[in-house]
């Protein structure tokens, strides 16, 4: 049970001045910074952060018309009294604000709360603490990854009467960030999982870096960490942290607390021995890669901290699950979405689940298969009255309850349609493959439930090549290419030719979720089927052809005209078809200023403005043009003439007219060499998908999008013996090779084949050997440790896509845009 708070109470914690008070006895049980993720409307309230990107000042008066009345800022609304009803306060920092109510609410709680920071493992640590101790203890712990200056507040709010222990991670950018985070968490017990080059630009070095992160340990009663892991003994003992708070110490290397002798591991399992009190111990993961052995131990020590027996620990570590670290969006069967969460199944991750369920705007039935909710630490009753509103409240138009406590409480969904199963057995002895169709579904659940059974007859049969999409890698891209604007310079983004190969809908949904103002799209098709998925973000049709000038008008989509054809074509559309024209219609024109592909010439501009004013139907949104050698420095004084003759036109139509006519030049490109024409838009492409055209601005994108497929067949080759078509490749002595499921049809192109492209396999490159076949390619794996059924990455993360381009002799524009729709899409949000 959550701690009473009235908006006056919150007032006098965070010294907030009220600059609208209509109830001073307001209920706030919840807290929000995100507009868009707002479900309690009544007893929410929201702080509106001003960050470098995003601005929550903006959307004040959205959320009075949909119900929030509490808000905290610190930018007085200038159309307050348009919101009466509201209780307003007055804040010199928003962002400081909802950190020491944080901090405040935490001073109410006198358990153990366990802090966890270093470079890598703190969320897995995190959740296997959760599975190894739920079962003795009542946690509260920090959803998914919120161990930012904002995610760990609005954690540790989660607190309440009912938990007997907490676990936060905390994880910092730049020098100063954890000791606002040490006094939000106020933990008794720290881990220091480890030190690595992760977040480091911001550090002057390694030790630098240590020295922060150990500020969160400044007050605890007890502090884990590995003596083996680099620097950290060192700073540890050179802070004389250790004469004020207890060591609880591992290593594989020398003396600790906890003494790991032996790691031994096979193929499915890791035996891991120690010391401990003088005395050996052992116990078993069900992980075999580093990482987890590492982790493992981190959670181990804690265990017997806690005075846990070593047997118990030993049946529990070995009944330790994969951490799900990312929601996976799959095609599903019957023109169905598939959301798969199904790993775990707590509030606070259905709460993030149900959100990136509402942005799939292609569907309007939202179902979900929801399991038992194990170790909430919340009286059943109470948990599920909390789901079934929460569940109202986010738009799920249907449910599927499986097990015992779930269907106690059916009732309680009555609202919306719903079936209930004690099992997923009695769930999938009952399916049939008519139940569901034209839907978004998200599958969340206990892996208890084994909820993956039902994945495996709702999603689509995949191609065994897949191209994964990494969608938070498109947002940190695209608030890395707005955080380069002026506050008033808008955005669109490109996802035509099937948004460079990432999908369509798919991608376009997550642009709108994160408000750019505008998507461009080759033709009206695209628009269409984004129409038709939900997107109602203005759309720009960059080749509109005659015939679909009407489809145009009926979606609300806004063709650019380059031409006077084009223009002779809309208007003779609009004058056949419409008697009336209800509402003007938006077109955008194009200027050619020196690409000389399409567009306006400057001596063609009088006659354009002509005809544009005699027919009133029309609007001129935007003024537009295209620079043909942005990306090269050595044609910039060609681009900055294209960029003069551009606003010297622009500037002409502009002042023709009295309505606000945008003006927009920049591509990726321009937008990184040459700010100064930002003008009112710029245009993202190729940079959304993380390719940058100079080496220093890629350092600060993510990739987005990785092609894998797996090894179907290894075989060895004799000497003087051929593979593949044509026997182009023939053996110089004995090799080995290994069969890969994709091929000119998926879009690799055949000039890779022959040596000339590589498949990144097992952390190394295996080069193609004869020629690409329609379906199939096989790679040199001599001296690869391999077997079959491997996955292999054609190009991603390890192995970039410029590098196959490059490989090609062509760029990463044809090697997106190439990939057929017979590889699956898998997207992806972490």
């Amino acid at each position: 049970m959550l701690l009473n708070y009235d908006i006056s109470k919150i007032a006098q914690i965070i010294k907030g001045e009220f600059l609208n008070k209509h109830d001073g006895t307001a209920l706030v049980k919840n807290i929000f910074i995100d507009s868009r993720t707002l479900s309690n409307f009544e007893s929410s309230l929201f702080f509106a952060i001003a960050g470098k990107r995003h601005n929550g000042h903006n959307y004040l008066i959205e959320l009075y018309e949909k119900g929030i009345r509490n808000f905290v800022v610190s930018e007085k609304p200038a159309n307050i009294n348009l919101m009466p009803e509201a209780n307003i306060l007055f804040v010199k920092n928003t962002l400081t604000a909802i950190q020491q109510l944080a901090s405040s609410h935490r001073k109410n709680f006198n358990i153990p709360v366990i802090a966890i920071t270093g470079s890598n493992g703190k969320t897995v640590i995190k959740e296997w603490l959760f599975q190894l101790l739920s079962e003795d203890k009542k946690i509260i712990r920090s959803p998914k990854s919120y161990n930012s200056q904002v995610g760990v507040p609005l954690s540790v709010w989660q607190m309440s009467k009912e938990h007997e222990l907490a676990i936060f991670e905390a994880g910092i950018s730049e020098p100063d960030e954890m000791e606002k985070l040490q006094a939000i968490i106020s933990p008794t017990i720290g881990i220091f999982t480890n030190i690595g080059q992760a977040h480091g630009e911001n550090f002057i070095n390694i030790e630098q870096k240590i020295g922060e992160k150990l500020r969160l340990f400044q007050k605890v009663k007890t502090l884990f960490y590995c003596t083996d892991s680099f620097g950290i003994k060192e700073k540890i003992i050179k802070s004389e942290m250790i004469e004020n708070i207890d060591v609880f110490s591992w290593s594989r290397n020398s003396d600790a607390t906890l003494k790991i002798n032996n790691v031994s591991k096979n193929k499915q399992k890791t035996t891991i021995d120690a010391v401990f009190k003088n005395k050996n111990i052992s116990i078993e993961i069900p992980f075999v890669d580093d990482a987890s052995v590492e982790n493992a131990i981190h959670c181990w020590a804690v265990m017997l901290y806690f005075g846990c027996d070593n047997e118990k620990i030993k049946k529990r570590m070995l009944s330790l699950a994969p951490v799900a670290m990312r929601l996976e969006l799959k095609e599903g069967i019957n023109n169905c979405a598939v959301i798969n969460d199904s790993y775990n199944s707590d509030i606070n991750s259905l709460i993030i689940a149900l959100d990136f369920l509402n942005q799939q705007e292609q569907h309007k039935k939202k179902t979900l298969i929801l399991s038992d909710i194990l170790q909430s630490g919340i009286d059943e009753n109470d948990l599920y009255n909390d789901i079934a509103e929460l569940v109202s409240q986010k738009g799920v138009t249907k449910i599927i309850g499986i097990g015992s406590a779930i269907s106690r409480h059916s009732k309680k969904f009555g609202k919306i349609e719903n079936k209930f199963y004690n099992t997923t057995d009695d769930f999938l002895n009952e399916y049939s493959g008519a139940l569901f169709s034209n839907e978004a579904i998200l599958l969340k659940g206990a892996r208890l439930f084994k909820f993956e059974q039902i994945g495996k007859i709702i999603q689509q049969k995949a191609h065994e090549t897949v191209l994964e999409i990494n969608l938070n890698a498109i947002v940190n891209n695209l608030n890395y290419f707005r955080s380069l604007l002026n506050p008033s310079t808008k955005m669109m983004a490109m996802v035509k030719a099937f948004s460079y190969g990432s999908g369509s809908y798919e991608i376009a949904n997550i642009l709108q979720f994160h408000r750019v103002d505008y998507l461009a799209v080759a033709y009206s098709d695209e628009g269409v089927e984004l129409r038709n998925a939900g997107i109602t973000t203005p759309i720009l049709v960059m080749n509109p052809q005659e015939q679909s000038f009407d489809t145009m008008i009926r979606h609300g989509l806004e063709p650019e005209i380059y031409s006077f054809r084009v223009l002779e074509m809309l208007i003779n559309t609009v004058k056949k078809t419409y008697k009336s024209i209800q509402k003007q219609i938006d077109i955008h024109i194009k200027l050619d200023t020196g690409m000389h592909r399409l567009g306006f010439g400057n001596d063609e501009v009088n006659d354009l403005l002509k005809i544009i004013k005699e027919n009133k139907f029309i609007n001129l949104k935007s003024v537009f043009s295209h620079l043909s050698s942005g990306d090269e420095p050595e044609h910039d004084d060609f681009t900055r003439q294209q960029i003069k003759t551009f606003k010297e036109a622009g500037d002409k139509i502009k002042s023709e007219f009295n309505h606000d006519i945008l003006l927009h030049i920049l591509n990726t490109s321009g937008i990184i060499r040459f700010p100064e024409a930002q003008f009112d838009m710029v245009r993202l492409g190729i940079g959304l998908y993380g390719i940058s055209p100079t080496a220093e601005h890629q350092d600060f994108l993510q990739n987005v999008s990785t092609l894998k497929s797996n090894i179907s067949q290894i075989r060895e080759i004799a000497a003087n013996e051929s593979v593949g078509y044509g026997r182009k490749a023939v053996a110089n002595k004995k090799i080995k090779i290994a069969v890969v499921p994709i091929g000119y049809a998926d879009g690799l192109a055949r000039a890779l084949g022959n040596g000339k492209g590589k498949i990144f396999i097992n952390g190394k490159l295996a080069p193609i050997v004869g020629n690409i076949c329609m379906d199939m390619t096989m790679v040199d794996v001599s001296g690869i440790d391999v077997k079959e059924g491997d996955d292999v990455v054609i190009f991603g993360k390890d192995y970039p896509i410029a590098n196959v381009a490059n490989d090609m002799d062509t760029i990463p524009y044809e090697v997106f845009t190439s990939l057929s729709r017979r590889i699956k899409r898998i997207y992806y949000q972490e």
